[in-house]
Parts: C-alpha cells; structure tokens; sequence
C-alpha cells in the first residue's frame, strides 16, 4: 500500500491567491455601491440610497466606512451648514472597472445560460 503524505490545511489565500480580492470586492454591497460611483461618479449618501434601493442605511454606512478604510472609495467631508458628504471611486478602485465590464460582458453571455441549467437541473430532481 502507498503511504499517504499528511498536509497541513492550506490557507484560503494560498489555495486560491485570488480569495483576497473576492473577499474584498464581492461581498453583498460592495459590488453595487463601486459600480453607482464608477458609473456616476460623486455621489452624496441620499443618492447612492436612492440608486441602491434594498440597502439599509445601517448597512450603507458600514460599507462605505469599509470601502474608504479598503481604500477603493475617497469620502470628502464639506464643513458647511448644514454638512455636506460625498464619495467617489478612488484610483484604486476605478482600476476594477476593466474587470467589472468583464463580468457585465459575462453576465450578458452567460446569465441565460445559468438559468436554464437550473431549470433543467431542478426539472431532473424533481422527477
């Protein structure tokens, strides 16, 4: 019988270098709020809410304060009465949209795709 090598567990970031970034950009509403600021730019919170319709104001503020502290948006504080607040995508994060429009192209090709191997698939279980 051929030994078998013991391995310690692998890291998610070692597995799969790219687990990071996925982390980072895709979680629940990073994705859209990058995308309003990349696609409309500066944007005060009221307006992001607005072009975000299901997100909580809660789980808005929590993201942008990530996304700032993440350094993919740049949040500029105007000391006026009553204050102002605007974000926008910072450099680091405007260097996502070649790949944002790679998923859109993706999504436009595939989504289809997706949904009718669902439908086949829960067809066949339900048989």
């Amino acid at each position: 019988m051929e030994a078998t090598r013991a391995t310690a567990p692998t890291e998610p970031e070692q597995a799969c270098p790219i687990a990071p970034v996925v982390d980072i950009v895709f979680s629940r509403w990073t994705t859209p709020i990058l995308w309003c600021l990349n696609e409309y730019g500066r944007q005060r919170f009221v307006e992001l809410e607005r072009q975000i319709t299901t997100i909580s104001p809660k789980v808005l503020t929590q993201r942008l304060r990530q996304l700032e502290r993440d350094g993919l948006i740049v949040r500029t504080y105007h000391p006026e009465i009553p204050p102002r607040v605007e974000y926008e995508i910072s450099p680091l994060g405007r260097s996502l949209a070649p790949l944002f429009a790679h998923l859109a192209e993706w999504a436009a090709t595939n989504l289809g795709k997706v949904e009718q191997a669902r439908h086949d698939h829960d067809a066949k279980s339900a048989r």
